[in-house]
């Protein structure tokens, strides 16, 4: 009988293990945020340098993806500040490379450009930072551009870590802190710390050239 006592209890406290596992794990997963719903740009507000130009003709959606022409300048950016998370999108060129990029911590008035740091996304310079506005990042300074100080080249930028054109790329932006981390296809190509500002709001670029995104996710760091 003790035994058999001994048994139920192993059993019990083995499923309520497991229970708890399981919905510790759900939790986690719960927390994962979809910034773009695949449909349209609900939680995103244009904004482009062109006061007269349609925001439609420049920002589309179309099977689960947002087409951008980048033209004119401009950009669609979260209506909701955020702090302390790990943001991941795909893009991709559309028919040749181009220029766009993704704003972490923006802040301040609409405008060509706001300040934030940016991810940048140019063709064989994707993960690069600038820092925009006077936004404030320490970053390795052997990396720094002599021509223009707010640049920094990403690690390894002599390695071949994007995809070709119409292939999707992957971004993982970790901002933890005042630590900013960028991640490209798997690769890490950037980390800056001391960041001037450790929330705000998140930036897709039109810059000149069609570009696409899809996939984009933001899961809290506690």
């Amino acid at each position: 009988m003790l035994r058999r006592s001994s048994l139920a209890l192993a059993v019990l406290a083995t499923g309520l293990l497991g229970f708890t596992l399981t919905t510790s794990t759900q939790g986690e997963e719960a927390k994962t945020i979809k910034l773009f719903n695949g449909k349209d740009l609900t939680g995103w507000k244009v904004y482009l340098k062109d006061k007269d130009a349609k925001p439609e003709e420049t920002f589309s959606v179309k099977e689960g993806e947002i087409h951008c022409t980048g033209k004119p300048n401009g950009y669609i950016i979260t209506d909701k500040e955020y702090g302390n998370y790990e943001l991941r999108l795909k893009w991709r060129w559309a028919s040749k490379p181009g220029n766009s990029g993704v704003f972490v911590h923006v802040s301040g008035p609409d405008k060509i450009w706001p300040k934030g740091a940016e991810a940048q996304l140019m063709a064989d310079h994707a993960g690069d930072f600038w820092l925009v506005d006077g936004f404030k990042l320490e970053v390795d300074k052997e990396r720094q551009d002599p021509k223009v100080a707010r640049h920094y080249f990403r690690m390894k930028k002599d390695e071949k870590i994007e995809k070709p054109v119409g292939e999707w790329n992957e971004y993982v932006i970790t901002c933890k802190g005042d630590t900013i981390r960028l991640v490209i296809n798997g690769t890490v190509v950037n980390e800056g710390k001391g960041a001037g500002a450790t929330r705000g709001k998140i930036l897709l670029q039109s810059e000149g050239a069609p570009v696409q995104f899809k996939d984009i996710t933001l899961t809290p760091i506690k």
